[in-house]
Protein backbone atom coordinates (compact mmCIF):
# COMPACT_ATOMS: atom_id res chain seq x y z
CA UNK A 1 0.00 0.00 0.00
CA UNK A 2 1.38 3.40 -0.95
CA UNK A 3 2.25 5.99 1.74
CA UNK A 4 -0.39 8.27 0.19
CA UNK A 5 -3.15 5.72 0.76
CA UNK A 6 -1.96 5.07 4.31
CA UNK A 7 -2.03 8.82 4.97
CA UNK A 8 -5.55 9.03 3.52
CA UNK A 9 -6.77 6.35 5.94
CA UNK A 10 -5.31 8.35 8.83
CA UNK A 11 -6.96 11.55 7.60
CA UNK A 12 -10.38 9.91 7.31
CA UNK A 13 -10.04 8.40 10.79
CA UNK A 14 -9.27 11.85 12.20
CA UNK A 15 -12.29 13.27 10.37
CA UNK A 16 -14.51 10.57 11.90
CA UNK A 17 -13.12 11.27 15.38
CA UNK A 18 -13.70 15.01 15.06
CA UNK A 19 -17.24 14.52 13.71
CA UNK A 20 -18.10 12.15 16.56
CA UNK A 21 -16.60 14.40 19.23
CA UNK A 22 -18.52 17.44 18.01
CA UNK A 23 -21.89 15.71 17.80
CA UNK A 24 -22.16 14.87 21.50
CA UNK A 25 -23.58 11.69 22.94
CA UNK A 26 -27.01 13.13 23.67
CA UNK A 27 -27.77 14.46 20.19
CA UNK A 28 -30.21 12.93 17.78
CA UNK A 29 -28.21 10.92 15.28
CA UNK A 30 -30.45 11.92 12.37
CA UNK A 31 -29.83 15.58 13.07
CA UNK A 32 -26.08 14.90 13.11
CA UNK A 33 -26.21 13.48 9.59
CA UNK A 34 -26.77 16.91 8.07
CA UNK A 35 -23.82 18.02 5.87
CA UNK A 36 -21.53 19.24 8.63
CA UNK A 37 -17.87 19.96 7.88
CA UNK A 38 -18.75 20.29 4.18
CA UNK A 39 -15.49 22.02 3.11
CA UNK A 40 -13.34 19.35 4.78
CA UNK A 41 -15.51 16.54 3.44
CA UNK A 42 -15.18 17.96 -0.07
CA UNK A 43 -11.42 18.32 0.30
CA UNK A 44 -11.00 14.74 1.49
CA UNK A 45 -13.36 13.39 -1.18
CA UNK A 46 -11.52 15.10 -4.03
CA UNK A 47 -8.14 13.96 -2.71
CA UNK A 48 -9.46 10.43 -2.33
CA UNK A 49 -10.75 10.54 -5.89
CA UNK A 50 -7.26 11.50 -7.08
CA UNK A 51 -5.69 8.60 -5.18
CA UNK A 52 -8.25 6.06 -6.36
CA UNK A 53 -7.94 7.27 -9.95
CA UNK A 54 -4.19 6.70 -9.65
CA UNK A 55 -4.12 3.37 -7.82
CA UNK A 56 -7.34 1.63 -8.95
CA UNK A 57 -7.02 0.49 -12.57
CA UNK A 58 -10.65 -0.58 -12.94
CA UNK A 59 -11.94 2.73 -11.62
CA UNK A 60 -9.48 4.75 -13.73
CA UNK A 61 -10.71 3.04 -16.90
CA UNK A 62 -14.31 3.71 -15.84
CA UNK A 63 -13.57 7.42 -15.32
CA UNK A 64 -11.52 7.81 -18.50
CA UNK A 65 -14.39 6.38 -20.54
CA UNK A 66 -16.50 9.26 -19.20
CA UNK A 67 -13.87 11.93 -19.74
CA UNK A 68 -13.50 12.55 -16.01
CA UNK A 69 -10.18 12.81 -14.18
CA UNK A 70 -8.76 14.68 -11.17
CA UNK A 71 -8.03 17.77 -13.28
CA UNK A 72 -11.72 18.46 -13.94
CA UNK A 73 -13.29 17.45 -10.61
CA UNK A 74 -13.72 20.21 -8.01
CA UNK A 75 -16.65 18.95 -5.94
CA UNK A 76 -17.62 15.53 -4.62
CA UNK A 77 -20.87 15.66 -6.64
CA UNK A 78 -18.72 15.47 -9.81
CA UNK A 79 -16.94 12.25 -8.82
CA UNK A 80 -18.12 9.34 -11.02
CA UNK A 81 -20.03 6.69 -9.08
CA UNK A 82 -19.07 3.13 -9.94
CA UNK A 83 -22.05 0.73 -10.20
CA UNK A 84 -22.05 -2.04 -7.61
CA UNK A 85 -22.24 -4.52 -10.49
CA UNK A 86 -18.57 -3.77 -11.19
CA UNK A 87 -17.63 -5.42 -7.89
CA UNK A 88 -19.02 -8.69 -9.31
CA UNK A 89 -16.90 -8.70 -12.45
CA UNK A 90 -13.67 -6.91 -11.52
CA UNK A 91 -11.17 -6.53 -8.69
CA UNK A 92 -12.16 -3.03 -7.60
CA UNK A 93 -9.26 -2.24 -5.30
CA UNK A 94 -6.19 -0.09 -4.76
CA UNK A 95 -4.44 -3.03 -3.08
CA UNK A 96 -2.17 -5.55 -4.71
CA UNK A 97 -3.42 -9.14 -4.26
CA UNK A 98 -0.54 -9.94 -1.92
CA UNK A 99 -1.89 -7.33 0.52
CA UNK A 100 -5.43 -8.78 0.73
CA UNK A 101 -6.13 -10.21 4.17
CA UNK A 102 -9.94 -10.32 4.10
CA UNK A 103 -12.41 -10.52 1.22
CA UNK A 104 -16.03 -9.61 1.87
CA UNK A 105 -18.39 -11.42 -0.50
CA UNK A 106 -21.99 -10.33 -0.91
CA UNK A 107 -24.91 -12.62 -0.22
CA UNK A 108 -27.18 -13.56 -3.09
CA UNK A 109 -29.48 -16.15 -4.55
CA UNK A 110 -28.16 -19.27 -6.24
CA UNK A 111 -26.61 -18.62 -9.64
CA UNK A 112 -26.00 -14.91 -9.08
CA UNK A 113 -22.55 -13.41 -9.31
CA UNK A 114 -21.41 -12.02 -5.98
CA UNK A 115 -19.65 -8.76 -5.22
CA UNK A 116 -16.18 -8.83 -3.65
CA UNK A 117 -14.60 -6.14 -1.50
CA UNK A 118 -10.90 -6.53 -0.69
CA UNK A 119 -9.47 -5.43 2.66
CA UNK A 120 -6.26 -5.37 4.66
CA UNK A 121 -5.70 -4.69 8.37
CA UNK A 122 -5.72 -0.91 7.89
CA UNK A 123 -8.96 -0.80 5.92
CA UNK A 124 -10.67 -3.11 8.43
CA UNK A 125 -9.60 -0.81 11.27
CA UNK A 126 -11.12 2.10 9.34
CA UNK A 127 -14.29 0.04 8.79
CA UNK A 128 -14.65 -0.39 12.56
CA UNK A 129 -13.87 3.28 13.20
CA UNK A 130 -16.82 4.11 10.95
CA UNK A 131 -19.10 1.34 12.20
CA UNK A 132 -18.93 1.60 15.98
CA UNK A 133 -19.87 5.23 16.74
CA UNK A 134 -22.78 5.35 14.27
CA UNK A 135 -24.09 2.00 15.50
CA UNK A 136 -23.88 3.15 19.11
CA UNK A 137 -25.71 6.42 18.46
CA UNK A 138 -28.64 4.60 16.89
CA UNK A 139 -28.82 1.27 18.69
CA UNK A 140 -27.02 1.77 22.01
CA UNK A 141 -27.15 5.48 22.88
CA UNK A 142 -26.53 4.50 26.51
CA UNK A 143 -23.06 3.29 25.47
CA UNK A 144 -22.09 6.27 23.33
CA UNK A 145 -20.38 8.24 26.11
CA UNK A 146 -18.09 5.33 26.93
CA UNK A 147 -17.26 4.84 23.25
CA UNK A 148 -16.40 8.53 22.88
CA UNK A 149 -13.65 7.97 25.46
CA UNK A 150 -12.22 5.17 23.35
CA UNK A 151 -12.79 1.44 23.17
CA UNK A 152 -10.01 0.92 25.72
CA UNK A 153 -12.05 2.88 28.26
CA UNK A 154 -14.72 0.18 28.27
CA UNK A 155 -14.60 -2.38 31.05
CA UNK A 156 -15.29 -6.10 31.05
CA UNK A 157 -17.95 -5.78 33.74
CA UNK A 158 -21.19 -7.41 32.62
CA UNK A 159 -23.11 -4.33 33.78
CA UNK A 160 -21.31 -2.28 31.12
CA UNK A 161 -22.17 -4.62 28.27
CA UNK A 162 -25.25 -5.94 26.50
CA UNK A 163 -26.34 -9.56 26.03
CA UNK A 164 -26.57 -10.00 22.26
CA UNK A 165 -28.51 -12.73 20.46
CA UNK A 166 -27.16 -12.75 16.91
CA UNK A 167 -29.13 -14.60 14.23
CA UNK A 168 -26.16 -15.31 11.94
CA UNK A 169 -23.29 -17.80 11.93
CA UNK A 170 -20.04 -16.93 13.68
CA UNK A 171 -17.21 -15.22 11.87
CA UNK A 172 -15.29 -18.51 11.90
CA UNK A 173 -18.15 -20.12 9.97
CA UNK A 174 -18.81 -17.17 7.63
CA UNK A 175 -15.44 -15.38 7.23
CA UNK A 176 -16.42 -13.63 3.98
CA UNK A 177 -19.64 -12.01 5.24
CA UNK A 178 -19.34 -8.28 5.90
CA UNK A 179 -22.55 -8.47 7.95
CA UNK A 180 -21.12 -11.18 10.22
CA UNK A 181 -17.93 -9.13 10.56
CA UNK A 182 -20.05 -6.14 11.54
CA UNK A 183 -22.06 -8.07 14.13
CA UNK A 184 -18.91 -9.68 15.54
CA UNK A 185 -17.23 -6.26 15.88
CA UNK A 186 -20.28 -4.89 17.69
CA UNK A 187 -20.36 -7.95 19.97
CA UNK A 188 -16.67 -7.64 20.77
CA UNK A 189 -16.97 -3.99 21.82
CA UNK A 190 -20.48 -3.84 23.32
CA UNK A 191 -21.54 -7.44 23.96
CA UNK A 192 -21.55 -9.24 27.30
CA UNK A 193 -19.92 -12.69 27.76
CA UNK A 194 -23.24 -14.50 27.31
CA UNK A 195 -23.70 -13.05 23.81
CA UNK A 196 -24.12 -15.82 21.25
CA UNK A 197 -24.52 -16.53 17.53
CA UNK A 198 -27.47 -18.73 16.54
CA UNK A 199 -26.95 -19.13 12.79
CA UNK A 200 -25.62 -22.40 11.39
CA UNK A 201 -24.21 -23.25 7.97
CA UNK A 202 -26.18 -25.92 6.10
CA UNK A 203 -24.61 -28.41 3.65
CA UNK A 204 -25.66 -26.23 0.70
CA UNK A 205 -23.95 -23.20 2.25
CA UNK A 206 -27.09 -21.34 3.32
CA UNK A 207 -27.77 -20.03 6.82
CA UNK A 208 -30.21 -21.75 9.15
CA UNK A 209 -31.32 -20.75 12.64
CA UNK A 210 -30.66 -23.08 15.55
CA UNK A 211 -34.19 -22.54 16.84
CA UNK A 212 -33.76 -24.94 19.75
CA UNK A 213 -30.80 -23.07 21.21
CA UNK A 214 -32.43 -19.74 20.45
CA UNK A 215 -35.62 -20.79 22.22
CA UNK A 216 -33.63 -21.48 25.40
CA UNK A 217 -31.76 -18.17 25.12
CA UNK A 218 -34.98 -16.18 24.60
CA UNK A 219 -36.64 -17.77 27.61
CA UNK A 220 -33.55 -17.07 29.72
CA UNK A 221 -33.51 -13.45 28.55
CA UNK A 222 -37.24 -13.04 29.25
CA UNK A 223 -36.67 -14.16 32.83
CA UNK A 224 -33.93 -11.60 33.37
CA UNK A 225 -34.14 -7.89 34.09
CA UNK A 226 -31.25 -7.16 31.72
CA UNK A 227 -32.26 -5.77 28.29
CA UNK A 228 -30.95 -7.71 25.31
CA UNK A 229 -30.11 -6.86 21.71
CA UNK A 230 -31.29 -9.12 18.88
CA UNK A 231 -29.43 -8.68 15.59
CA UNK A 232 -30.06 -10.41 12.29
CA UNK A 233 -31.26 -10.33 8.72
CA UNK A 234 -34.91 -9.83 7.90
CA UNK A 235 -35.21 -13.39 6.58
CA UNK A 236 -33.71 -14.77 9.83
CA UNK A 237 -36.21 -12.81 11.91
CA UNK A 238 -39.08 -14.07 9.75
CA UNK A 239 -37.83 -17.61 10.26
CA UNK A 240 -37.74 -16.99 14.03
CA UNK A 241 -41.20 -15.39 14.10
CA UNK A 242 -42.72 -18.22 12.06
CA UNK A 243 -41.17 -20.73 14.46
CA UNK A 244 -42.53 -18.84 17.47
CA UNK A 245 -46.05 -18.72 16.01
CA UNK A 246 -45.95 -22.38 15.04
CA UNK A 247 -44.81 -23.50 18.50
CA UNK A 248 -46.82 -20.95 20.49
CA UNK A 249 -43.67 -19.39 21.91
CA UNK A 250 -44.07 -15.85 23.26
CA UNK A 251 -41.15 -14.18 25.05
CA UNK A 252 -41.64 -10.73 26.51
CA UNK A 253 -38.08 -9.48 26.60
CA UNK A 254 -37.01 -7.04 29.36
CA UNK A 255 -37.87 -3.36 28.99
CA UNK A 256 -35.17 -1.61 26.98
CA UNK A 257 -34.46 -4.59 24.73
CA UNK A 258 -34.00 -3.75 21.07
CA UNK A 259 -33.88 -5.32 17.61
CA UNK A 260 -31.56 -4.57 14.70
CA UNK A 261 -32.70 -5.98 11.35
CA UNK A 262 -31.07 -5.63 7.98
CA UNK A 263 -31.30 -6.86 4.43
CA UNK A 264 -34.11 -8.39 2.44
CA UNK A 265 -35.47 -11.89 2.12
CA UNK A 266 -33.55 -12.99 -1.02
CA UNK A 267 -36.08 -15.72 -1.73
CA UNK A 268 -35.21 -17.74 1.35
CA UNK A 269 -38.49 -17.38 3.23
CA UNK A 270 -41.90 -15.85 2.69
CA UNK A 271 -41.91 -12.08 2.34
CA UNK A 272 -43.66 -10.05 5.03
CA UNK A 273 -44.84 -6.45 4.79
CA UNK A 274 -42.76 -4.28 7.10
CA UNK A 275 -45.79 -3.18 9.11
CA UNK A 276 -46.75 -6.81 9.81
CA UNK A 277 -43.09 -7.69 10.42
CA UNK A 278 -42.67 -5.08 13.15
CA UNK A 279 -46.05 -5.85 14.69
CA UNK A 280 -45.03 -9.52 15.02
CA UNK A 281 -41.75 -8.55 16.68
CA UNK A 282 -43.68 -6.47 19.21
CA UNK A 283 -46.32 -9.15 19.81
CA UNK A 284 -43.98 -12.13 20.13
CA UNK A 285 -40.82 -10.56 21.56
CA UNK A 286 -42.22 -7.55 23.43
CA UNK A 287 -39.96 -5.04 21.67
CA UNK A 288 -41.81 -1.81 20.76
CA UNK A 289 -41.35 -0.27 17.31
CA UNK A 290 -39.42 2.61 18.89
CA UNK A 291 -36.72 0.02 19.67
CA UNK A 292 -36.66 -1.73 16.28
CA UNK A 293 -33.84 -0.31 14.17
CA UNK A 294 -33.27 -1.11 10.50
CA UNK A 295 -29.74 -0.98 9.10
CA UNK A 296 -28.84 -0.33 5.46
CA UNK A 297 -25.44 -1.48 4.30
CA UNK A 298 -23.65 -3.63 1.75
CA UNK A 299 -20.33 -5.35 1.34
CA UNK A 300 -19.23 -2.65 -1.13
CA UNK A 301 -19.47 0.08 1.54
CA UNK A 302 -17.47 0.89 4.65
CA UNK A 303 -20.28 2.79 6.41
CA UNK A 304 -23.89 2.02 7.29
CA UNK A 305 -27.17 3.94 7.48
CA UNK A 306 -29.89 3.52 10.12
CA UNK A 307 -33.53 4.51 9.97
CA UNK A 308 -34.11 5.55 13.60
CA UNK A 309 -32.24 6.08 16.83
CA UNK A 310 -33.65 4.01 19.70
CA UNK A 311 -36.38 5.95 21.46
CA UNK A 312 -36.71 8.47 18.62
CA UNK A 313 -38.56 8.51 15.32
CA UNK A 314 -37.03 8.75 11.88
CA UNK A 315 -39.06 11.89 11.11
CA UNK A 316 -37.22 14.28 13.43
CA UNK A 317 -36.47 17.45 11.52
CA UNK A 318 -37.56 15.94 8.21
CA UNK A 319 -39.89 17.74 5.82
CA UNK A 320 -42.74 15.41 4.83
CA UNK A 321 -44.43 15.68 1.43
CA UNK A 322 -47.89 14.40 0.54
CA UNK A 323 -46.29 11.44 -1.24
CA UNK A 324 -44.11 10.45 1.70
CA UNK A 325 -46.87 11.13 4.23
CA UNK A 326 -48.98 8.53 2.43
CA UNK A 327 -46.29 5.99 3.20
CA UNK A 328 -46.76 6.26 6.96
CA UNK A 329 -47.80 2.90 8.33
CA UNK A 330 -46.11 0.98 5.53
CA UNK A 331 -42.65 1.41 6.99
CA UNK A 332 -41.69 4.13 4.52
CA UNK A 333 -42.08 6.86 7.13
CA UNK A 334 -38.65 5.84 8.42
CA UNK A 335 -35.71 7.77 7.00
CA UNK A 336 -32.27 6.22 6.59
CA UNK A 337 -29.29 8.44 7.34
CA UNK A 338 -25.58 7.83 6.81
CA UNK A 339 -22.92 9.33 9.12
CA UNK A 340 -21.31 12.75 8.54
CA UNK A 341 -18.32 11.16 6.76
CA UNK A 342 -20.68 9.88 4.06
CA UNK A 343 -23.04 11.55 1.60
CA UNK A 344 -26.04 9.83 0.04
CA UNK A 345 -28.07 11.10 -2.91
CA UNK A 346 -31.14 9.79 -4.69
CA UNK A 347 -30.54 10.17 -8.42
CA UNK A 348 -32.51 9.72 -11.61
CA UNK A 349 -31.38 6.60 -13.52
CA UNK A 350 -32.04 8.51 -16.75
CA UNK A 351 -30.06 11.70 -16.06
CA UNK A 352 -27.80 10.77 -13.15
CA UNK A 353 -28.90 13.98 -11.43
CA UNK A 354 -30.34 14.21 -7.93
CA UNK A 355 -34.12 14.03 -7.84
CA UNK A 356 -36.33 16.50 -6.01
CA UNK A 357 -37.71 16.03 -2.51
CA UNK A 358 -40.30 13.24 -2.47
CA UNK A 359 -39.29 11.81 -5.86
CA UNK A 360 -38.07 8.27 -6.56
CA UNK A 361 -34.61 7.33 -7.79
CA UNK A 362 -31.53 5.21 -7.15
CA UNK A 363 -29.31 5.56 -4.10
CA UNK A 364 -25.79 6.86 -4.74
CA UNK A 365 -23.30 6.87 -1.87
CA UNK A 366 -20.04 8.77 -1.35
CA UNK A 367 -18.26 7.02 1.52
CA UNK A 368 -14.92 8.28 2.82
CA UNK A 369 -14.46 4.97 4.67
CA UNK A 370 -13.92 3.31 1.27
CA UNK A 371 -10.32 4.46 0.95
CA UNK A 372 -8.87 1.32 -0.65
CA UNK A 373 -11.64 0.60 -3.16
CA UNK A 374 -13.97 3.29 -4.57
CA UNK A 375 -15.54 6.08 -2.56
CA UNK A 376 -18.40 6.82 -5.00
CA UNK A 377 -20.84 3.91 -5.34
CA UNK A 378 -23.95 3.71 -7.52
CA UNK A 379 -26.32 1.18 -5.97
CA UNK A 380 -29.26 -0.68 -7.52
CA UNK A 381 -31.53 0.26 -4.60
CA UNK A 382 -34.62 2.41 -5.13
CA UNK A 383 -35.61 5.09 -2.63
CA UNK A 384 -37.65 8.23 -2.08
CA UNK A 385 -35.53 11.30 -1.45
CA UNK A 386 -36.01 12.78 2.01
CA UNK A 387 -34.13 15.91 2.99
CA UNK A 388 -31.77 14.34 5.53
CA UNK A 389 -31.70 10.91 3.94
CA UNK A 390 -33.93 8.50 2.06
CA UNK A 391 -36.89 6.17 2.49
CA UNK A 392 -35.92 2.78 1.11
CA UNK A 393 -38.30 1.10 -1.34
CA UNK A 394 -36.28 -1.95 -2.36
CA UNK A 395 -34.16 -3.27 -5.20
CA UNK A 396 -34.56 -2.13 -8.78
CA UNK A 397 -36.62 -4.35 -11.08
CA UNK A 398 -33.46 -5.41 -12.94
CA UNK A 399 -29.83 -5.61 -11.93
CA UNK A 400 -28.78 -3.74 -15.04
CA UNK A 401 -28.91 0.05 -15.12
CA UNK A 402 -31.38 0.60 -17.98
CA UNK A 403 -33.20 3.88 -17.68
CA UNK A 404 -36.67 4.21 -16.25
CA UNK A 405 -37.25 0.43 -16.21
CA UNK A 406 -35.35 0.60 -12.92
CA UNK A 407 -38.25 2.45 -11.38
CA UNK A 408 -40.58 -0.53 -11.69
CA UNK A 409 -41.04 -1.28 -8.01
CA UNK A 410 -41.84 -4.76 -6.70
CA UNK A 411 -45.44 -5.38 -5.65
Amino acid sequence: MSPELAAAISQVRRFIQVACAETGSGSCAHELAQPAHEPLFNQLACELFRLQFTHNKVYRQFCNARGVNPTNVYHWHQIPALPTAAFKDFDVTCLEPARWTTIFISSGTTGQKQSRHFHNAESLALYEASLLPWFARHVLPESTAALDKGVSARTDKSTDRWPMLILTPTRADAPCSSLVYMFDSVRRVFGSPESEFFGRITPDGSWQLDTGALRVALRTAAGSAKPVVLLGTAFAFVQLLDYMRKTGLVCSLPTGSRVVETGGYKGRVRQVARKEFYELITALLGVPQSHIVSEYGMCELGSQAYDIAVGRTGLSGIHTTAQTSAAVGSGLDRVFCFPPWTRACVVSPETGLEVSEGEVGLIRVFDLANVLSVMAIQTEDVAVRRRAGFALLGRAATAELRGCSLLQLPD
